[in-house]
């Protein structure tokens, strides 16, 4: 059931991608679009605890340990990575297409996942290296090496390339912060909350900088769908603190590459977007990442 979760997981993450690289797109400022996202998931779990006498108990207990200083400032930061993804999705899934984005944040994702998992960082505790492991993350690489192939170097900046492993990166360091965070006060709702409070704030200021060094953004599309994004980011932050318990920072990280890939191939087919790889891209990204993940899933004696 938890693997289950971390494929949903990965199956909202490139909606989500596609939705506020769009709004990115319309507003002509992916950081804009990324408060614009995380705005909408905080006032949606602000609604959320609201309802659930548990998760209100859980914000108290949150509020308790950061007024005595009982729980670590490190762990109140997990949203600063999500800021980083969001504001990753809009300023380049809308150019490269969710394909090659999520390739980019596949490596990221595995490589320290495997680190942070080796170190302990997670709420499950110290997992072991394993060859298998190790051959998933090379496998990881290749599958950035073959998607920066053909002429996709060509159609966008290297830095635009480079966003999504740092995205994924951020990613991984986010499940494990919020699954100690969500350990240390009983609650993965209040947890996933800090982590939406944290983001809005980098993101505030990031906005505010990029106002005054590009000028103000563009007039927000009128279309509901456009919004979307923030309640599925809400929706995946909470499930993952939940299930990162029982599955370790690396393992769930290689779920949710399953439901990404699957989504991002048929969201670029069904709208490719104009800096996005060629088919035989696709095709060859998409095996040698899904075998990184058969090859580093643990197995049953």
């Amino acid at each position: 059931m938890a693997l289950g979760g971390a494929v949903a997981i990965g199956i909202m993450t490139a909606v989500q991608a596609r939705i506020n690289g769009v709004l990115g797109v319309r507003v002509d400022n992916g950081i804009v679009a990324g408060l614009i996202s995380f705005t909408v998931g905080l006032l949606a779990l602000a609604a959320v605890i609201v309802c659930i006498p548990s998760a209100r108990r859980g914000v108290v207990r949150l509020a308790g340990g950061i007024r005595q200083r009982t729980i670590p400032f490190w762990m109140l930061l997990g949203g600063a990575c999500g800021a980083l993804t969001v504001s990753t999705q809009g300023i380049t899934a809308g150019v490269l297409g969710v394909s090659l984005f999520t390739v980019g944040v596949v490596a990221g994702q595995t490589l320290h996942g495997l680190v942070l998992d080796r170190i302990g960082f997670g709420p499950a505790g110290v997992v072991a290296v394993t060859p298998g492991r190790v051959l998933g993350g090379a496998l990881a690489l290749a599958a950035v090496g073959i998607s920066l192939s053909g002429d996709v170097l060509a159609t966008a900046p290297l830095w635009m390339l480079l966003l999504p492993f740092a995205a994924g990166v951020g990613i991984a360091w986010q499940a494990g912060t919020n699954g100690r965070l969500a350990q240390r006060v009983q609650s993965p709702i209040a947890a996933t909350f800090m982590s939406f409070i944290a983001g809005t704030i980098a993101l505030l200021a990031a906005a505010g900088l990029s106002i005054v060094l590009r000028g103000m953004p563009a007039q927000p599309p009128a279309e509901p769908w456009l919004y979307v994004g923030g309640l599925l980011g809400a929706a995946y932050i909470l499930l993952g603190a939940f299930i990162v318990a029982h599955t370790g920072v690396l393992l769930m990280g290689l779920g949710s590459v399953l439901g990404q890939l699957t989504a991002s191939v048929v969201i670029d087919l069904i709208w490719p977007a104009a800096a996005g790889p060629a088919p035989w891209q696709l095709l060859g990204m998409v095996v040698v990442a899904v075998a990184s993940v058969v090859v580093a899933l643990p197995r049953r004696r």
